[in-house]
């Protein structure tokens, strides 16, 4: 009989029927699908709700308390005794690129996975809550997606069933792991050049400095100093990463003194870490902001390592580039605009042939320069004046010294004493190599009135005022 009884059991051609085992574990299976060229196998990861809901309201093997979606489920491939998982079948139909249902799906399996004790009912309403926010933030993408609608009416359902209100707290965002780097570090090190290039090459940067002020003057990339007539629009800066262009303008209507009226700045668009951003500096505007109002670099992940902040309104400005090793100063002083920068060398020189043209690197073309000693010839005694004052300010007698004087005289503004003071200040925080910090040339500045000048100034004054008195 027992025999008998086992060759009914596994009579030739006959079907298999699962056992019904009281718990059933949540993972994949392969389906027994048959012909049909629409199905096809999805995790739980795709439907947590569909799985859930059938788990819970399956009243015998093979029912499922499911269909209000209208997704026939067919038998799992498993033999008698064998523990099996309900799976959904998806339709293969297109989904919009844009749609955000799987991370919804995600967040929720995640927010629900451990729950346990006295407060589970609440955190899981919690999640209900919040992964029906989720739904919605995507449901305009998620038009015609299977798996977002069977989500949306399997909220419903659990949130019946466990008597959640729509209305209430929500689950706390979960930080998300970062993604796996085979590398050694996190990805977000991306955005921090000062750790990147230390991981890289074992040890840190080398930086450059490069300042623009005054009438103005030059100090490039390589310490060389130049003073320029340049009138019109020129390029600091033009490589891979930074794009710097500054406007001059005569200092006054008629006067051969120009000066920095106008800067733009342009941090290019980086996939990793900031979106584009362009700052940009008028005489009297100096914001504390980029043009589209932001003080950082974006929502990128490495979005703050682009950070604009004011240092003293209306005056000084500074900006952080930590993705590319830069900072940048904007300073006005009266009615001049100047601009210092510390990049990071491989930054620097990360330009192309036809990027040649580019102060910072080169300074100004030779049809350009102007030699600072040819104001004190036509105005000594201005010069001595500008001396005095800019002796106040800049006690070393270098190249900054030198163009202080130069703009007091063509300008007749004491205010260019600031913009050489500020500059040096710059350089001062900037230049790598404090050894660096002044330069000297020889004859290229104001020289010394000699005292028997001076006295012929004074009897010259002297005569012209006795003459006036004779007439």
């Amino acid at each position: 009989m027992a025999a008998l009884a086992r060759g009914r059991a596994r009579a030739p051609g006959a079907i298999s029927r699962p056992s019904c085992p009281s718990t059933a574990p949540l993972s994949p299976v392969p389906l027994c699908t048959g012909p049909s060229p629409f199905l096809q196998l999805a995790t739980l990861s795709s439907f947590p709700l569909a799985a859930e809901l059938i788990h819970r309201r399956r009243s015998r093997c093979g029912s499922v308390a499911g269909r209000r979606w209208g997704l026939p489920l067919p038998r799992p491939c498993s033999s008698a005794g064998t523990p099996w998982a309900v799976v959904v079948p998806v339709p293969s139909l297109p989904v919009s690129s844009q749609c955000k249902i799987l991370r919804c799906n995600s967040e929720y399996v995640a927010a629900t996975l451990n729950l346990r004790g006295s407060g589970r009912t609440a955190a899981y309403c919690n999640a209900l809550r919040s992964y029906s926010h989720c739904t919605r933030k995507t449901a305009r993408t998620c038009r015609g997606d299977l798996a977002f609608h069977s989500a949306v009416h399997g909220i419903e359902d659990l949130m019946i069933q466990n008597n959640c209100s729509k209305e209430g707290p929500t689950s706390p965002p979960r930080p998300r792991p970062p993604a796996p780097n085979h590398q050694g570090f996190e990805s977000l090190d991306i955005c921090d050049y000062e750790k990147s290039f230390l991981y890289k090459h074992g040890q840190p940067p080398s930086y450059q400095h490069c300042a623009a002020f005054g009438d103005p003057h030059i100090r490039t990339f390589h310490d060389d100093f130049h003073t320029c007539r340049v009138e019109g629009s020129w390029p600091l800066l033009d490589n891979d990463y930074l794009f710097v262009q500054a406007t001059s303008a005569p200092v006054a209507k008629g006067a051969n003194a120009t000066v920095t009226s106008k800067l733009t700045i342009i941090f290019k668009n980086m996939k990793e870490c900031i979106d584009q951003k362009v700052y940009q500096a008028e005489i009297g505007n100096l914001p504390a902001a980029f043009e589209d109002g932001s003080v950082n670099g974006g929502e990128r992940p490495g979005g703050s390592s682009l950070a604009i902040r004011e240092l003293s309104p209306g005056r000084h400005v500074e900006i952080r580039a930590q993705y590319i090793g830069t900072t940048i100063a904007v300073r006005q002083a009266g009615r001049q605009l100047s601009f210092s920068i510390r990049a990071a060398e491989e930054v620097a020189r990360a330009f192309t042939e036809e990027q040649d043209l580019q102060l910072c690197v080169g300074g100004c073309p030779r049809s350009q320069r102007i030699s600072r000693s040819e104001c004190c010839a036509r105005s000594r005694g201005a010069a001595e004046a500008a001396r005095a004052l800019c002796k106040e300010m800049l006690p070393v007698e270098d190249v900054y010294f030198q163009s202080c004087v130069f703009d007091v005289v063509t300008s007749g503004d004491a205010n260019f004493t600031m913009a050489a003071h500020g500059a040096l200040e710059d350089a001062r925080v900037f230049l790598p190599d404090a050894e660096k910090l002044h330069i000297f040339q020889a004859g290229a500045g104001c020289p010394h009135a000699s005292p028997s000048s001076l006295l012929l100034l004074l009897l010259l004054a002297a005569s012209l005022w006795a003459l006036q008195l004779h007439f």
